[in-house]
């Protein structure tokens, strides 16, 4: 569908799109389902001892529990976001929210290890695409001054869900066993889908022909992909850096009630509550972190990519510090080691919402959800769904402890890749709105945007 000429304008315009109500109601249901997304994802971490202790799992087992979830979510992300840019984003968000509430709640009814596994991967498949078609829609209706710190909000409402999961797991489960906490999160998906038809959509970008036909099919995406890839560096090296930092909080938010409960004798609950404080700050510094990088970009774009590389630096070294000093014979207190596990978890959620602004700066506006979800592809596959497979990997050869010392290690491949970037940023951010090599039309919603 032809974006009208008055509607091209605005979206190219530092300007709400619908007006600021309808900007703040989309924006507040949209996080709100990330936050449910996130419960429903993070609730099985509080449940680890549980299901160890009644089904015997190893830690690599345990590991998959939360990483299947994201390898699924990574499947799908492509293909559902496509059909959103195509078929609209509010439909597909509340197709979405649906399916993977009622999976969730399938997961109390499981009997066995791999009945559960498939139901976990069933919660991702319908999660896939959530994140990018949510963070397209909440760019499309918000001025473009406003998207870093929106996107950084929107994100860390995930870190918001992962709290509540890792919480309410660990309270519920004590009180009613496991199983029950699987039923009780969720419900609210459900509810929210249905208010969620409320929200107003944006009209889809008319495309040039070549990227219409690019991304009319699963293989002409992904073809489209590597050509966008390759077009811009930026895109790339971000991709890379934020699913290396992904790996890093994935292992730390997936582990750390077990490591409390193994290692300091904490009970699966109180463990989970404490767990649950870190993923806390986790959500705050996500915040607090999207304003300061998008701060520092104000004058010069690429240094908002120094930024996060020192960033993810700083959070390796605390994190380190955290889990691998009594390795060392240093024996921190119990205090200090939890402080210090609490300022890495600030920290480590800094690439959150920047490395979203950035990708949707360096794509062309009328495939922004696909755009986003090309990142998502990375998040996933390599950050989400690696991070606590890996770490349960180490963790049977090595130990919790250990394991959790070594994760935090990915963040210099996070830095590495964000200051190399930062060499291209600036440059690919005003080619954004040129057709890529080959398109011979230039759509006339496009002129209207650039006019």
């Amino acid at each position: 569908m032809q974006l009208p000429a008055s509607d091209a304008s605005r979206t190219g315009a530092d300007d709400y799109l619908f007006g600021r109500r309808q900007a703040w109601f989309a924006f507040a249901m949209t996080i709100s389902l990330m936050v449910v997304d996130y419960v429903d994802r993070q609730v099985i971490v509080s449940l680890f001892p549980y299901l160890k202790a009644e089904w015997a799992l190893s830690d690599k087992q345990l590991g998959a529990l939360v990483s299947v979830v994201s390898l699924t979510v990574a499947l799908g992300a492509l293909p559902i976001a496509l059909f959103a840019d195509r078929a609209g984003r509010v439909r597909t968000i509340v197709v979405m929210a649906t399916a993977w509430s009622l999976a969730t709640i399938s997961c109390m009814f499981t009997r066995s290890y791999g009945q559960l596994v498939a139901a976990r991967a069933m919660v991702g498949l319908g999660e896939a695409g959530y994140g990018s078609v949510g963070a397209a829609l909440i760019a499309s209706h918000f001025p473009a001054r406003m998207r870093g710190a929106l996107l950084a909000a929107f994100f860390a409402s995930a870190s918001i869900g992962s709290v509540l999961g890792v919480m309410l797991g660990g309270l519920i489960a004590a009180r009613w066993g496991w199983q029950a906490a699987f039923g009780v999160v969720g419900v609210p998906g459900l509810l929210l889908a249905l208010l969620y038809l409320k929200v107003r959509d944006y009209r889809t970008v008319e495309l040039t022909p070549r990227l219409d036909r690019a991304t009319s099919s699963p293989g002409g995406v992904a073809r489209h992909i590597v050509r966008a890839l390759s077009r811009s560096r930026t895109m790339l090296w971000v991709c890379i850096g934020g699913a290396a930092q992904l790996i890093v909080v994935s292992a730390v938010w997936s582990w750390l009630p077990s490591f409390l409960n193994r290692v300091h004798g904490m009970a699966p609950d109180q463990a989970a509550l404490k767990a649950a404080l870190v993923v806390l700050l986790g959500a705050i510094g996500s915040v607090v972190w999207g304003a300061l990088v998008d701060r520092a970009g104000r004058r010069r774009p690429r240094l908002k990519l120094l930024v996060l590389a020192a960033l993810c630096l700083l959070a390796l070294l605390v994190l380190v510090a955290a889990f691998g000093a009594s390795l060392l014979g240093l024996a921190p207190g119990a205090a200090t080691q939890f402080a210090l596990i609490g300022l890495g978890g600030f920290l480590m959620t800094c690439s959150v919402g920047p490395v979203s602004a950035i990708v949707i700066d360096v794509v062309h506006p009328g495939v922004r959800a696909t755009g986003a979800a090309v990142l998502a592809l990375f998040q996933n596959l390599f950050g989400l769904a690696a991070g606590p497979l890996l770490a349960g990997i180490l963790s049977d050869a090595l130990g919790l402890q250990s394991a959790l010392a070594l994760m935090p290690l990915f963040g210099l491949l996070a830095a590495l890749a964000f200051l190399v970037a930062a060499r291209s940023y600036e440059h690919d951010l005003q080619r954004a709105g040129e057709p890529l090599a080959g398109d011979d039309v230039v759509a006339p919603a496009q002129r209207e945007a650039h006019a």
